[in-house]
């Protein structure tokens, strides 16, 4: 018995001891103030004047480093709940940590911006504590861009006047941290805006379902690799409650950042929800963000099954997009013909432009109708869908084009064509957005008056595509979320219509803005949309995002080039091109 009480007493003991021992972790020399380093200022302001989040008032703190002298532009770092960051008798002590490793030049000459979040009403947050801050959740735990927007055209905006500083425009030596809440806040600022912010450290991120974060796994796995560095910290006793676990979520964070090739590191410890740990690390992790630039390790694929199509199977490694050509009022349309030439239509100009296999842009039709969709059709010869002409009130129209004589025809009148596809079997199938419908033509009929619809009930139907083999026609909605698939029938019937793919649409919004579409060899749809140009095997399933060309919505795609080996692409005043491994 004695023996017996004896072994509890010490699992007990061990069992404290342990408990001790976790969330156990020292400041390090680096956090410490250190003898003959400079020692940079923090000066204190108040913003108000948010038109993003109105209403709402917070404190802040602008740290300069003592070898700031303005002659140069100076890196950047953004810190919210700045309060827990600023004080130099808290967990992370970030002046002093930025007086030493500046010091050494273990970082750049970088300023520190540190603002609290934003709290709505009479009663203002005291500068020092967490104090009111009723609108931090909507602030921080919001997906989208609004908080991104803030920082960008708001805050810094205010800072950099209020204190006249002198800040890099490279995102490359712009930073974001937060913890908690602030962490997934400065990940999001990130995801949003890599133009502007290019490093992030994330202390305990929530990455969890408060306000929708807990989706980011799988949208990283999804979405074409963006050029930030991240790094992740949390600990094995963070919160596990209603809106999800910290510690398998930041996992969760650090196994699809590292499957999609992002340069990312994760410390995984013992910790708590509290900054000890991050702030124990945070010269380390400061060292590691501010490095000098590496390529990121290559996408994970060892898993990547037979059926799968993840974008490393269409993108080349470090292949992006190029401009081809520029100053158009808007460009759209896009297609190619059987020898690989890239055709687009600069609309509201009435001009059509080929690009020859050499990636020269050269006018190909002046003066003609203008055009928001058109294909070759098996007979080489190009249909067009016509929004008139660009002087006079001439009707909408379905039009072919003789690509020799440059000869108009008139195929159907009455109508109101967005895009059109042409089949083998000799029936072009366009979208009337408006009507919600999918409507058919034969490709032999003259001046044909009200065309029978053959589909209808979608939401703002824009882009049209064939699968390779013909027997499937697919349909994406611009004012939904869906891009229908139907089996193409006998005399031209659309049966056994299905809303096939989903499509992302932005935050906020309930369309997904799918416009323009092509389909490869392997029966894969590329969807241009608000997001991006969403990728959908032939089963349906996305495969991801492949981003938009600087930043900006693209209308229309088309394979293009040598064996049809670029996606070329239309977004708004420029046509964009990249290699591709699709044909």
């Amino acid at each position: 018995m004695k023996h017996h009480l004896l072994h509890i007493l010490v699992l007990t003991l061990a069992g404290m001891l342990g408990a001790d021992a976790a969330d156990d972790y020292q400041l390090g020399p680096d956090s410490q103030v250190q003898p003959g380093v400079p020692r940079g200022r923090v000066l204190p302001f108040t913003f108000t004047n948010s038109t993003v989040f109105p209403g709402t008032g917070r404190a802040g703190w602008l740290y300069i480093p003592a070898q700031y002298d303005g002659r140069e532009p100076a890196a950047l770092m953004v810190f919210q709940d700045g309060h827990a960051y600023v004080n130099t008798n808290g967990q992370a002590r970030v002046p002093i940590v930025f007086d030493n490793l500046i010091h050494a030049g273990d970082m750049p000459v970088t300023l520190g911006l540190f603002i609290n979040p934003g709290h709505r009403g009479a009663q203002q947050a005291e500068p020092g504590n967490w104090g009111p801050r009723n609108n931090r959740s909507f602030e921080y735990d919001s997906l989208g861009d609004a908080y991104a927007r803030f920082l960008i055209d708001e805050l810094i905006p205010h800072a950099v006047k209020t204190f006249d500083v002198n800040l890099t425009s490279d995102p490359a030596l712009r930073a974001i941290c937060g913890m908690s809440s602030g962490g997934i806040c400065a990940f999001t600022v990130a995801w949003e805006r890599p133009d502007a912010f290019r490093k992030v450290l994330s202390h305990i991120g929530s990455f969890t379902n408060i306000r929708g974060g807990h989706a980011y796994p799988a949208l990283i796995r999804k979405t074409e690799r963006k050029p930030i560095r991240i790094f992740l910290q949390d600990g094995s006793n963070d919160l596990n409650n209603l809106h999800g676990n910290w510690p398998l979520a930041n996992q969760q964070m650090a196994s699809a950042l590292r499957f999609a090739g992002y340069d990312v590191r994760f410390e995984f410890g013992d910790g708590g929800h509290n900054g000890k740990h991050g702030g124990a690390l945070l010269p380390e992790s400061l060292r590691w963000l501010w490095r000098e630039p590496s390529a990121p390790p290559d996408p994970l694929t060892k898993d990547t099954l037979g059926g799968d199509e993840a974008l490393v199977k269409i993108l080349p490694a470090q292949a992006t997009w190029e401009v081809v050509g520029e100053g158009y009022d808007f460009t759209d349309a896009a297609c190619a013909d059987a020898e690989g030439r890239f055709y687009f239509s600069d609309l509201p100009k009435g001009t059509l432009y080929q690009v020859n296999l050499e990636g020269t842009v050269e006018p190909w039709l002046e003066g003609g109708p203008k055009i928001s969709g058109m294909k070759f059709g098996p007979d080489r010869r190009l249909y067009a869908a016509t929004q008139g002409q660009v002087t006079g009130k001439e009707p909408k129209k379905i039009i072919v084009i003789d690509p020799v004589s440059k000869a108009i025809e008139d195929i159907a009148i009455d109508v109101n064509p967005n895009d059109l596809v042409v089949t083998r079997d000799g029936w072009i199938f366009y979208t009337d957005t408006g009507a919600g419908q999918v409507l058919k033509v034969p490709v032999t009929a003259r001046n044909m008056g009200r065309p029978q619809p053959a589909a209808g009930g979608i939401v703002k139907p824009n882009g049209i595509a064939l699968s390779p083999d013909q027997r499937f026609l697919v349909v994406s909605e611009y004012g939904g979320t869906n891009a229908w698939s139907f089996v193409i029938g006998a005399q031209g019937s659309l049966d056994s219509g299905e809303r096939f793919m989903t499509l992302r649409a932005p935050v906020g919004k309930v369309e997904s803005g799918g416009d323009g579409m092509i389909a490869d060899s392997h029966g894969r749809y590329y969807i241009t949309s608000l997001e991006g140009i969403q990728m959908f095997d032939h089963t349906g399933r996305m495969g991801g995002v492949i981003a938009k060309p600087s930043g900006q919505p693209c209308v229309s795609v088309a394979f293009a080039g040598q064996d049809h080996s670029w996606l070329y692409a239309c977004a708004k005043d420029k046509i964009w091109r990249r290699p591709i491994k699709a044909r």
